[in-house]
């Protein structure tokens, strides 16, 4: 079991890999906050970005190239690692580095995608559709555990609200929580506003904390962050991501 303590799951680190230099500078920092704090941070990097808004935004380095990378943040740093896989072929070499699959909010009702995470045997991380509710999320879950996943995990990320924004209905967390123990507050995420930014996609940073705080209160138990040392500057979600030198002190709160 990947959660078996009384601490809240933590998931930092960039959107997606877009340097070694990137990756080390953020996995330095996660060491330095887990050993401060106690906690124990989980490595959060993407091979590939394959639903980006525009065919001409960056996506990773692919498959080989990035989970070599990550691997290497592993072995390096002693973080666990968490990615995302976008189809079902990728699960099993993906489960040879990452010790959490996370299935994208788009993809979550993929029955062949989860039942090729569950059966690697590796914690799934499922994120809640933008059009489904927590409740609705039962049937995600029942789909890995019938294909013999032992540890599942829900994600919150926020529903649509009409074309370009999303709204977190943190009722959610409640509901999450009567199915599974490890609820999620995906608190960069939900300060998006898609495809604001043409053909990029928006958001609004500054309400991070307040995600964070407010799940909290609906009895979350655990938080991802996307972090970056210079957020503007990111390949990725640039308008979401927390500054790298902000997660300390926020995590602090949390605990």
């Amino acid at each position: 079991m990947i959660n078996d303590t009384k601490l809240p799951v933590f998931i930092a680190g960039p959107c997606v890999i877009e340097s070694a230099e990137l990756l080390d500078t953020v996995a330095l920092r996660l060491v330095e906050i887990n050993q401060h704090l106690g906690v124990d941070i989980i490595f959060k990097a993407s091979f590939d970005k394959a639903n980006r808004t525009s065919i001409h935004s960056f996506r990773g380095p692919g498959l080989e190239r990035g989970l070599q990378m990550l691997s290497d943040v592993k072995s390096r740093y002693g973080l666990r690692i968490l990615t995302d896989i976008h189809e079902a072929w990728q699960a099993a070499p993906v489960a040879e580095v990452a010790d959490v699959l996370q299935i994208p909010a788009f993809l979550c009702r993929q029955t062949d995608l989860l039942v090729a995470a569950a059966r690697t045997g590796r914690t799934v991380n499922i994120k809640k559709a933008q059009f489904l509710s927590g409740r609705d999320m039962r049937y995600p879950l029942e789909k890995a555990r019938e294909a013999g996943a032992t540890e599942v995990w829900l994600t919150e990320r926020g529903n649509m609200m009409g074309y370009g924004n999303l709204v977190v209905d943190f009722r959610n967390i409640s509901d999450m929580l009567e199915l599974v123990p490890t609820v999620i507050m995906d608190c960069t995420h939900s300060v998006q506003r898609p495809d604001t930014q043409g053909g990029k996609t928006g958001g609004d940073r500054r309400f991070v904390p307040a995600m964070a705080l407010a799940a909290k209160a609906f009895g979350a138990t655990g938080y991802f962050f996307e972090v970056h040392p210079n957020p503007d500057q990111g390949l990725s979600d640039a308008a979401n991501m927390l500054p790298l030198d902000e997660l300390e002190p926020l995590i602090k709160k949390l605990l």
